[in-house]
């Protein structure tokens, strides 16, 4: 038999057995068309199996480009999808198909010091980001079984915070307050003070300008802070619908690392424009309009975010989701719509008042409405002992305060409170991006309370706490060492650094003498 009969009786073969092999299958795919497209929101026809919060992707027939769209409203014969790039390039009878997936970003270690978009695409200019898993944004909140109650603190760093309204991780904390009066600042400085900690950050910021953003992302850079944190940003120039998603994206990529036991701090900056953002969004789509026009179910927008807050379980890693959201108030006005729905959310809130702000009263905090409901079970014991009364006794001060403006004539007690109360103040102020370890805290709260600076002049309060916490970091660091390791104040702690702050009076009045004696 010839080599060329061998070759055809293979080659015979192998096309047999590929023909019986054959499966015909066919492929059906759902693909639907733009009827309009106006104000970002495309109006599609013909895809009667997509799902809410669907991806839909758009090809534009003028330049052929893919453009992801979010299925909101499913109606009986259109979809109404908010459109999350440039909806201007979109037309009449632009070719839309399903993706299958319900909104989703990718997530990873990969992402930790860069600057993303809500989508997950970096916007820093760097290299593209590989990750291979991907979290839906708008997931359910952990069940109360797989939570535990909150009792790890976060250190804020900030004196006024961590003394009077601690948080712990896993707790939701609203800090509200006007604009200008510091919300970012104590953001900032929270995200500063887990750099030697296992916290991951990310800092979401909503509807703010670029140049804001670049400034915080430069801050971040300069303090060493981007090796933990993700920056994710959705401008006040982007489109509306991805200020909607920005805050749901931030939670998606904390989450990833809070299930595998990490514990994560998640600052929103600020929900107020993501509530404005979706209520442009209803509007467009056509939703009826509630009070301040915002959409009936804009509590749902923020309580189903904020619920994702948790401590898991011990079985579940023990993994936590701390979350700090921002409010913006007009006019000092917490009663508004958007403020009470989300202070009713979270589990307490820090409120900034102006006339604080204005009088130099930084971080201004006002106390006597500022509340942390959990975090009082997480506070290191040492301060709970030291601060216990230090918030009722500024509350007092500060009624105190504006009923002396009235009177001509106290008494040597509330003479004797008002001193302290201005005192406590002045130790309290703190500058930006000098968060201040707790262990450092306890010791300048302890001396103010317990009347060891009542001779002071109330100038002097500032120069004072410096120079003793370099006294007692040179001299007796073993106070230190020993509030950092036991994070109790035991009687020998107590007994050492009563010694500490008596002898460092003593230097402290000497100076002061030869400083005269050198002015004079």
């Amino acid at each position: 038999m010839s080599d060329s009969q061998l070759r055809a009786g293979e080659i015979k073969s192998v096309l047999l057995a590929e023909i019986e092999g054959f499966e015909e299958a066919l492929h059906s795919e759902e693909v639907g068309e733009v009827l309009e497209v106006k104000d970002g929101v495309a109006r599609i026809y013909g895809l009667t199996k997509a799902m809410a919060n669907e991806m839909l992707e758009i090809t534009s027939s003028e330049s052929g480009e893919r453009i992801t769209a979010l299925a909101l409203n499913l109606e009986e014969d259109n979809i109404g999808a908010v459109v999350m790039g440039d909806w201007e390039g979109l037309h009449e009878g632009d070719e839309v198909r399903r993706t299958g997936r319900v909104l989703d970003v990718p997530v990873g270690d990969g992402y930790l010091g860069r600057v993303v978009n809500p989508l997950g695409e970096a916007v820093d200019g760097g290299a593209a980001i590989e990750t291979s898993a991907r979290r839906q944004i708008d997931v359910v909140a952990p069940g109360i079984v797989k939570r535990q109650p909150v009792k790890e603190p976060l250190q804020t760093g900030i004196k006024a915070i961590d003394a009077m309204i601690p948080i712990g991780r896993g707790q939701r904390e609203l800090i509200i307050g006007d604009r200008q009066t510091g919300k970012t600042a104590i953001a900032i400085d929270a995200i500063l003070n887990q750099k030697d900690t296992d916290v991951i950050c990310i800092y979401c910021a909503v509807g703010q300008r670029a140049g804001m953003v670049a400034g915080v992302v430069e801050t971040f850079r300069h303090h060493g802070a981007m090796d933990y944190t993700i920056v994710v940003t959705a401008n006040a120039s982007d489109p509306a619908p991805m200020q909607y998603i920005a805050p749901y994206a931030a939670t998606a990529l904390a989450e990833h690392f809070m299930w595998q036991g990490k514990h994560t701090l998640v600052i929103y900056d600020d929900l107020s424009k993501q509530a404005q953002a979706y209520r442009q969004l209803s509007l467009v789509l056509r939703r009826p309009p509630g009070r301040e026009a915002y959409p009936g179910d804009v509590f749902y927008l923020h309580s189903r975010l904020l619920e994702r807050a948790a401590k898991l379980s011990d079985e579940l890693g023990g993994g936590s989701l701390t979350a700090l959201p921002i409010i913006e108030t007009q006019a000092g006005d917490v009663s508004a719509y958007i403020p009470t729905n989300v202070i009713s959310i979270t589990d307490g809130q820090i409120y900034l008042e102006p006339d604080l702000f204005n009088s130099g009263v930084r971080p201004a905090v006002n106390v006597g409405i500022s509340v942390s409901r959990v975090g009082g079970a997480a506070q290191v014991k040492a301060m709970k002992k030291v601060a216990g009364r230090l918030r009722l006794d500024l509350a007092q001060f500060r009624a105190m305060e504006t009923f002396a403006q009235f009177a001509s004539d106290l008494d040597a007690a509330t003479q004797q409170q008002l001193a302290r109360g201005q005192r406590t103040v002045e130790v309290l102020k703190q500058p930006q991006y000098q968060p201040v370890p707790v262990e450092r805290q306890i010791v300048a709260i302890y001396a103010v309370t317990n009347g060891y600076l009542d001779d002071l002049d109330v100038e002097d309060v500032r120069k004072w706490e410096r120079g003793f916490l370099e006294f007692v970091e040179s001299r007796y660091d073993d106070v230190l060492i020993g509030l950092r390791q036991e994070g109790q104040l035991t009687e020998d702690i107590e007994g050492r650094l009563r010694e500490c702050i008596e002898e460092y009076n003593q230097v402290f009045a000497a100076e002061a003498e030869t400083a005269m004696a050198g002015a004079a």
